[in-house]
């Protein structure tokens, strides 16, 4: 998705368009905006240790375990306050009370009518529109914040934007949830289950367990941070504590049916298919029916934000004229809902290669607002689930497979400048692969000739402009992407990517000169702070100072033009040779992108395989067919996004000395 303000009435495009007619709850997140209200953050929340005092006076005035107190906060939001900003389900504070009343108008994620999401040139593009609705009544997850000034007597403004006020907020939630459960406020943390669970906002036993769970995780492991205003937070490790879980059963909470969910057993996860209809003359949505992983392997997990709010996503997956996609995580308790079977292909990439063979995942949320932060909640949630699903298909947890819908690539050079930018600079590459028990780190000397892109995620805030209004700076926010210019020198051009065919700018969808955080790339220069990498075709440098580094040295294998090749073409997918299709299934074209690999240029080896085509443009599955060719490919990394090119062109080596 690209995240920049979208007009939802603008003019359908050229191909077929699509208006899904919604009914129910609010497409589109409903946050309050992006500043503090006018309440400023207190003096003791602000100054050294406040937050951690301000901890410990909640926890004694409403008689909540400091520890618990400390657990649920950092399951919310890792005890940052971002300044009063709320979150992607209009959350404020480090309880991430939330209190989403005013609707944000933007598209939703595949509404643009820029991509074809399932990306086949096969069939006839979907570039699927549809009318935001009016507002319905919000679910009580969404409106915890006006709960806590009835219950505290501190404004709304206070709850939002003083740290301490919303600490205070939290445990009065907890204290009431306690007693509503008839529960004594006692000091034994193991007694506060059953109130942790309802804390989370969820409706279910399942979702509820899942949170009070992952809270109890965290006060078993204990956590300490410096949180984004400068303060150090310590939660002590309580390794032996056994919570009451039976609490739960007495929490009014109603039983979900999971289905044949395909999801671990430490995420809460409902069935809510995606469905496959026939409509129209012969036209049928919202994917197609396949058997993986017999018929043809899965080699990536694409990582999407959903661009509206959970409630109206829901009603979009559910439309047979709209698009499609495996899972869809909520913000603010990190339930899971699966809308498609790992065995079918759904359109959510806009590469058809990339979609068939390929688990999407949707998280609530806006790459283009910097503020509307991801919950602790959805991130363990979901590396949960992509852990499953990396174990259950054998996929590498790397960036070279678990892929940012912003790093597929487009299938031919038509279709790059509509490809999607999401989830955007600012999710937490570098936490969430913490997260996966994966995390970036040196594997190499710094002769070793290879560079992992790892900038602390706090500290980096380059500069974007187009959040809201385009050309205007977004608000300052740690990012996951590193900006690349031409020469070792911040006031040098930035570097071209001519893929789009425009000059680079700092938009926040522009993603000509950026990497992100995990990707890797062959060194090609270094001097003083500045570090230089191969990057679609040229000498791309970045500012990489050994007190402050954006990258860490690594190895590996990287691919070069075979000898006597002074250039080797680039491709958007990994398609057969034209004598592999059988009758019937029309020959695809491997049609090379604008771009090229030089002599003497080295990209970073993803992975090795077949040319292999899924033809699948009916409804009845009778005539699909799962071509492979005899031509082999490499996957690399390019530029921001990754391509291939053929094994034929290229010779692979390991990463040479720089």
């Amino acid at each position: 998705m690209r995240g920049s303000t979208t007009d939802p009435n603008r003019a359908p495009g050229p191909a077929r368009r699509v208006v899904g007619t919604l009914a129910g709850a609010a497409l589109l997140l409903p946050l309050l905006g992006a500043a503090p209200s006018e309440a400023g953050p207190s003096a003791s929340a602000g100054s050294s240790a406040g937050l951690q005092r301000a901890f410990a006076s909640a926890a004694a005035e409403y008689h909540v375990p400091q520890s618990v107190l400390l657990g649920v906060s950092y399951l919310q939001s890792r005890w940052d306050a971002h300044a009063g900003a709320p979150s992607v389900t209009g959350g404020y504070g480090p309880m991430h009370l939330t209190d989403a009343r005013t609707a944000l108008t933007s598209a939703p994620h595949h509404s643009e009518g820029t991509e074809d999401a399932r990306g086949d040139s096969a069939r006839a593009a979907l570039l699927p529109e549809t009318r935001i609705p009016a507002s319905t009544d919000l679910p009580a997850r969404l409106e915890t914040l006006p709960k806590a000034a009835d219950l505290t007597g501190l404004s709304a403004g206070e709850l939002r934007a003083d740290p301490a006020a919303n600490v205070a907020g939290g445990a009065a939630l907890l204290a009431a949830a306690q007693k509503e459960l008839g529960e004594p406020l006692t000091q034994d943390p193991a007694d506060w289950y059953g109130a942790v669970a309802r804390f989370s906002g969820a409706d279910d036993t399942a979702t509820a367990a899942a949170y009070a769970n992952d809270v109890y995780d965290v006060l078993r492991t204990g956590e300490e941070r410096t949180t984004d205003a400068g303060q150090r937070i310590a939660l002590a490790a309580q390794p032996k504590l056994a919570p009451d879980t039976a609490q739960l059963d007495r929490a009014g909470l109603r039983t979900l049916g999971s289905g044949s969910t395909e999801c671990p057993k430490s995420v809460s996860c409902e069935w809510i298919p995606a469905p496959y209809k026939e409509f129209g003359d012969h036209d049928y949505g919202n994917h197609d029916v396949g058997d993986r992983p017999a018929s043809q392997s899965i080699k990536y997990i694409v990582i999407h934000d959903t661009e509206g709010s959970w409630e109206g996503v829901l009603n979009l997956v559910q439309d047979p004229t709209y698009v499609s996609w495996n899972y869809t995580l909520r913000s603010t308790d990190g339930h899971i809902a699966q809308h498609v079977k790992a065995k079918d292909v759904a359109w959510h990439a806009g590469n058809w290669y990339i979609n068939a063979k390929s688990i999407g995942l949707e998280h609530e949320g806006f790459l283009a607002n910097p503020d509307a932060w991801y919950t602790e909640a959805m991130y363990r949630s979901s590396a949960r689930l992509v852990k499953y699903l990396s174990a259950k298909y054998r996929i590498p947890l790397d960036r070279q497979h678990i892929l940012g819908h912003d790093t597929v690539p487009g299938t031919t050079t038509s279709t790059i400048a509509g490809m999607h930018t999401d989830p955007g600079p600012y999710w937490d590459w570098r936490h969430y692969f913490e997260l996966l028990g994966h995390p970036f780190k040196a594997t190499a000397g710094r002769w070793g000739g290879l560079v992992t892109i790892r900038p602390d995620y706090a500290a980096n805030q380059p500069q974007y402009t187009g959040c809201v209004t385009k050309g205007v700076p977004c608000a300052s926010h740690g990012s996951s992407e590193v900006r690349l210019y031409s020469a070792p020198d911040e006031n040098a051009p930035l570097i071209s990517d001519i893929g789009l065919g425009k000059a680079p700018t700092i938009g926040v969808n522009d993603l000509s000169s950026r990497v992100s955080t995990g990707q890797q790339y062959a060194v090609a220069d270094r001097t003083g702070d500045w570090t230089a990498i191969w990057y679609l075709g040229q000498k791309a440098w970045f500012k990489n100072p050994r007190k402050s580094p954006a990258a860490v040295n690594a190895s590996g294998l990287v691919v070069t033009p075979k000898e006597g090749r002074d250039s080797v073409p680039v491709y958007g997918r990994a398609y057969p040779e034209a004598s592999a299709y059988p009758t019937g299934v029309p020959a695809q074209a491997v049609s090379p992108l604008p771009y090229k690999v030089l002599k003497d240029q080295r990209y970073v080896v993803g992975a090795r395989v077949p040319g292999e085509y899924y033809y699948a443009v009916t409804f009845t599955t009778d005539s699909h067919r799962v071509v492979v060719g005899k031509d082999l490919y490499y996957e690399i990394q390019y530029g921001h996004r990754v391509a291939f090119v053929r094994a034929a062109d290229v010779d692979v080596a390991p990463s040479v000395r720089r």
